[in-house]
Order: C-alpha cells, then sequence, then structure tokens
C-alpha cells in the first residue's frame, strides 16, 4: 500500500528524521488557518499518490495565509494523472542549498535491498538516472547485517552525499524494516542554507502481507486507501495501482509479476498489478476490466493468463461474457497458455472483437501492449 507524502513524512519524523512542520486539510478556509499558524509563507501540495505533482500544478508557494487559501482552492478537485486532489498539505518553507536524494528499494531479483543515492536530487532525477547514470549509485544491503554507521557512511561517501546524511541513512532503514515496508524515498533531501539536513518530501509503500502487525484505525486505513484500490477490494479483487498507461491482468502473483516486467523491459510503464487468482469466470474478468480500464491513464489492456485448474477456455468466455458487461474503449491484448490454450483462443477468435487481439508468447503480448499504448498516447 502506497502512503500519502504526509503520512511517509509523519513516519520519518517518528524515526527522527526532520522534516518540516505541516498540517493536512480539505478546507481551503482551514488552508488559510494552517497558513497563519505556520508564520504565512507556506508551500501548498496536494496529495496524491503518483509524481508529477508540481508540473501538474498541484504545488505551490504561497506568500500569505489569503494566497495559501486561494492556492488550496485551485489545488483540491484537481485531477493529477487520474487522481483526484482530495487534501493538501501545507508546509513551512525552508531555504534550500542544495539537493540530494536517497532510497531503498526492494529488488525482487536479487531477494535484497538496495540503497540508490545521488547527489543530485529532486524534480529531475528520473532524467539523471536515465540520462548519466554514473551519478545515481546502488549499493545492495545485506539484510543480515542492515544499514549500520558504517554501511551508511560507505554510500554517502559513494554518492557524494554530506557527512550528515549518514545519520538519515541509517534512520531511513529504520523506517523500511520497523514499518514493514517495500519502498522508502526522500527527494529530496535537502541541506539548507543554515546547514540542517531535512527530508521535504517522502514517498512509502508498505507490505500488505505485514498489516497484521500494524494495526490502524478503520477510518486511517480507508482514507489512505486508493479509490480504484477500494473498489477493486470490495470485489475481492488483488489489485495494485501504479504509474503507467499498460493495465495488467493476471492469474496468479508470480505471472503478474513477471508481466510486468516485460511491459517494462519493452520501454512502458505498467499501470496495475491485478491478479485474479485462480478464477476467471465472467463475473471476475468484468470487475477485473472494469477496474482497470476506469484508470484514465490506461491506454491498452494486457490480460496474461496461465491455464491450470481453471482451463484458458474458462477463461476466454469469461472475457466474451465480460465485454457484453464493459464498454471497451481500449485495445486489449490476450495471451493464453496452458490447459485449453487453442479452445481458449478460438473463442475469442469467434468473437472477433474490433478491440481485442492475441498473442501467442507473454513477451509478443507485452510489446504489443507497449506499443498500442504509445501509440494511444501520441495520438492523443
Amino acid at each position: 500500500m502506497d502512503l500519502y507524502e504526509h503520512q511517509a513524512r509523519e513516519l520519518f519524523a517518528a524515526h527522527g528524521i526532520v522534516v518540516p512542520r505541516a498540517e493536512v486539510t480539505d478546507s481551503p478556509d482551514r488552508a488559510r488557518e494552517i497558513a497563519r499558524g505556520l508564520g504565512g509563507r507556506v508551500v501548498v501540495k496536494a496529495q496524491v499518490k503518483t509524481g508529477g505533482r508540481g508540473k501538474a500544478g498541484g504545488v505551490r508557494l504561497a506568500a500569505d495565509p489569503v494566497a495559501a487559501e486561494r492556492a488550496a482552492r485551485e489545488i483540491l478537485g484537481m485531477d493529477i494523472k487520474g487522481h483526484t486532489v482530495a487534501t493538501v498539505m501545507l508546509a513551512e518553507p525552508v531555504d534550500v542549498e542544495r539537493e540530494f536524494y536517497l532510497s531503498y528499494v526492494l529488488d525482487r531479483s536479487a531477494g535484497r535491498f538496495l540503497a540508490i543515492a545521488s547527489a543530485e536530487g529532486g524534480t529531475e532525477i528520473e532524467e539523471v538516472a536515465a540520462e548519466r547514470p554514473e551519478a545515481v549509485v546502488r549499493v545492495p544491503v545485506d539484510p543480515a547485517e542492515g544499514v549500520t554507521s558504517a554501511v551508511a557512511a560507505r554510500v554517502a561517501a559513494a554518492a557524494g552525499l554530506p557527512a550528515q546524511s549518514v545519520d538519515v541513512l541509517v534512520r531511513l532503514w529504520e523506517v523500511l524494516v520497523h514499518e514493514d515496508a517495500l519502498l522508502v524515498e526522500v527527494n529530496p533531501l535537502v541541506r539548507t542554507t543554515r546547514g540542517r539536513i531535512v527530508a521535504l518530501d517522502g514517498k512509502v509503500t508498505l507490505d500488505d502481507n505485514a498489516r497484521f502487525r500494524h494495526p490502524r484505525p478503520d477510518g486511517e486505513r480507508a482514507a489512505s486507501a486508493d479509490p480504484l484500490e477500494a473498489r477493486a477490494a470490495a470485489k475481492g479483487l488483488h489489485y495494485v495501482r501504479l504509474d503507467g498507461e499498460v493495465g495488467v491482468i493476471g492469474n496468479g502473483a508470480g505471472l503478474v509479476m513477471s508481466t510486468l516486467d516485460a511491459v517494462a523491459g519493452c520501454g512502458a510503464r505498467p499501470a496495475d498489478f491485478l491478479d485474479i487468482g485462480g478464477g476467471a469466470s465472467a463475473r471476475v474478468m468484468a470487475d477485473a476490466l472494469s477496474v482497470v480500464l476506469s484508470d484514465p491513464a490506461v491506454k491498452s489492456v494486457l490480460i496474461n493468463v496461465f491455464g491450470g485448474i481453471t482451463a484458458c477456455d474458462a477463461v476466454a468466455d469469461g472475457i466474451v461474457r465480460a465485454l457484453e458487461e464493459v464498454r471497451l474503449t481500449t485495445p486489449l491484448v490476450v495471451r493464453l497458455d496452458g490447459n485449453n490454450a487453442a479452445r481458449g483462443r478460438a473463442v475469442l477468435a469467434a468473437r472477433a472483437h474490433p478491440l481485442v487481439e492475441q498473442a501467442t508468447t507473454m513477451d509478443g503480448a507485452a510489446r504489443r501492449a507497449a506499443r498500442l499504448a504509445t501509440a494511444a498516447s501520441t495520438a492523443g
């Protein structure tokens, strides 16, 4: 489960990482009062679980409480990559001397975590990583050792970070371990003109499988859920919304993860993780397609199913029946393999829906879905 920025910052503060004072609201009038309490001049930030808020106009500097109210009124209700802004966070601004990047992320292929750091943080970190990969340091973390002060010092030195960041590296690792997180990220981590090291923004993804160890009030849990994730959960679907354009549906977590990797390997970004498990009935497929297609960022959908106990012809029948309930306006690529795959392909071929096409391999399906998504994005 992804957290909102303000929730990530709360975890950081609880583990001793310095963050600016801030408060969250869904009311422009309350935003004015918060700004007054924070000294007048504030940064107003949309609280959505996606990147690109600044470029979309969801982050604004307000010079006084009246400007803060106006900014909050304009940001609330804004659509940012398919996410509607329901709350804003008002934070005291800091005078930045330099920006850095820090994160710990699970490397699933290697079965360990990676420390990722750069002396060039900020909104352009993705461009830095793509154009000058040598500027971003990736250090494997031994799970048995963790991140000690010595390990943190090696990471900081390799990335060219200031000595004060060593303590943040250690504390950020504590956040990951104690909160059962899969990702913790600070971007940017800044050095202020007064020499303080402060986390200005944060991103945290928690492991849902460890939720039982971190009981939270029902209201807090509901408030932190993405609307589409909440809708999928109500239908009994295992769905996680991602920041991409290719919707992914599969049966089995391992197969879905492999499909996400295949899509990424074709130069596209997965828009979701949706595991229908062993059930591929018409009801399940209709619900799955309905959820995935409700994400306006989705430009194509890839269904990747390996027939086992549930045979591929039953899956195909479920897809055909689902198409009677769901109005398909986005291209759909289907790859069926395993038990009764040939029969399943024949069922889909007989339906001959103009927006549905088939592929025989996962890589081929991923390439086609990526191309369709790219073409749709270009045309749009």
